[in-house]
């Protein structure tokens, strides 16, 4: 249904299946113990795309899944088997060819309305919800801009649409998580042929603008989300952590969920032994993956939070996912039984780790 009406086709009865769904996977993670809930985006095509959606400006035709990659050009078997294995038309991703400005408020309002109401059914006070909503950068990265006349102006112009929503959601009482796989996982694409310090300056860029569209929201009522892209690969073009951390700290929101627990950044936790939380932000790790069918062991889990814990306190760490399970609606790779197994796994892993730090 969500693809019809990405497609301008009638998907008669949507908006009454989004209730329900959001209903059902807020009691899901409700009887499996999960803390912090979300709506599973349930509303959004895709957590990124949705934007169209919600924006003026966007009608021409970006070509995103054609970017260069350098990890698929050095393995192109891999290759080959991602695009046998991924639809590259089943979503639209419009180019910007005129002026952005908020098109519907609605569509953020109903998303509060719809967890809000899904959150009271599971008896889940609004203080343990939180909310996606795509960052500036994030939106540049998937529709390139061919109206405005340099890339500061498109991105400053993003986040004057955006400030709304985000705002929306923060006053509601819905904690606010920005989606900024932009700040890592741009390098290995749109940015692949720039040097590391070309690609920091469009970095600093980016949290400019995000950090201009939540000045009016408390940093408490934040947390943002960066990643190096949610799908299983190589991945060996990745920027490490160490080299964007300092820049990612600047950021206002107080919350930071990175990928954690993945063959290629599961290593990086050691990057906190040498850089300094700054005071008043905390760590939201992935512990668990989203992009395999495996299901982690509860030890493996804690082990994972203790590596944090022991390094910034544990008043300091949330264990999260390393990334969505269904980040477009089209492109999920881990069963729906195997998702909730893996947050039981969660569950049991960080109420292992809290009896050995004797919480």
């Amino acid at each position: 249904m969500l693809l019809a009406a990405d497609r301008g086709e009638a998907a008669p009865g949507l908006d009454d299946r989004v209730r329900s769904a959001v209903f059902e996977v807020v009691q899901k993670q409700r009887d499996l113990g999960v803390d912090l809930v979300n709506d599973g985006e349930m509303g959004k095509v895709g957590f990124a795309m949705y934007v169209k959606d919600r924006l003026t400006g966007f009608d021409g035709q970006s070509k995103w899944l054609g970017q260069r990659r350098p990890e698929m050009e050095d393995h192109p078997d891999f290759a080959e088997r991602w695009r046998a294995t991924t639809d590259q038309t089943v979503l639209t991703t419009p180019a910007c060819t005129s002026e952005i400005r908020v098109k519907d408020p609605s569509g953020v309002a109903r998303d509060i309305a719809n967890l809000k109401a899904a959150a009271a059914a599971a008896g889940l006070p609004t203080e343990r919800l939180f909310m996606t909503a795509a960052s500036p950068g994030v939106i540049s990265h998937f529709f390139a801009n061919q109206h405005y006349p340099t890339r500061e102006a498109f991105i400053g112009a993003l986040a004057k649409a955006m400030q709304p929503e985000y705002e929306a959601i923060a006053e509601s009482g819905i904690l606010l998580q920005l989606d900024c796989p932009d700040l890592a996982m741009s390098r290995h694409s749109v940015f692949a042929d720039l040097t590391l310090e070309e690609f920091r300056a469009q970095v600093a860029l980016n949290l400019e603008a995000l950090n201009a569209a939540v000045r009016n929201i408390p940093a408490e009522r934040m947390r943002m989300h960066v990643c190096w892209g949610n799908y299983e690969g190589p991945h060996d073009y990745d920027v490490e952590l160490k080299d964007i951390v300092d820049l990612v700290l600047t950021a206002k929101p107080a919350g930071l969920s990175l990928e954690a627990c993945n063959p290629r950044h599961g290593h990086e936790w050691r990057v906190w032994e040498r850089v300094s939380l700054p005071e008043g932000k905390y760590l939201v790790p992935g512990v668990i993956d989203s992009t395999n069918n495996y299901v982690e062991h509860p030890e493996l889990v804690a082990q994972r939070i203790l590596n944090y814990a022991k390094i910034v306190g544990p008043e300091r760490v949330i264990a999260g996912s390393d990334c969505g399970f269904g980040t477009v609606a089209s492109m999920a790779t881990v069963a729906p039984s195997v998702t909730w197994s893996k947050f039981r796994s969660l569950k049991d892993g960080a109420e292992m780790a809290s009896r050995e730090l004797g919480l």
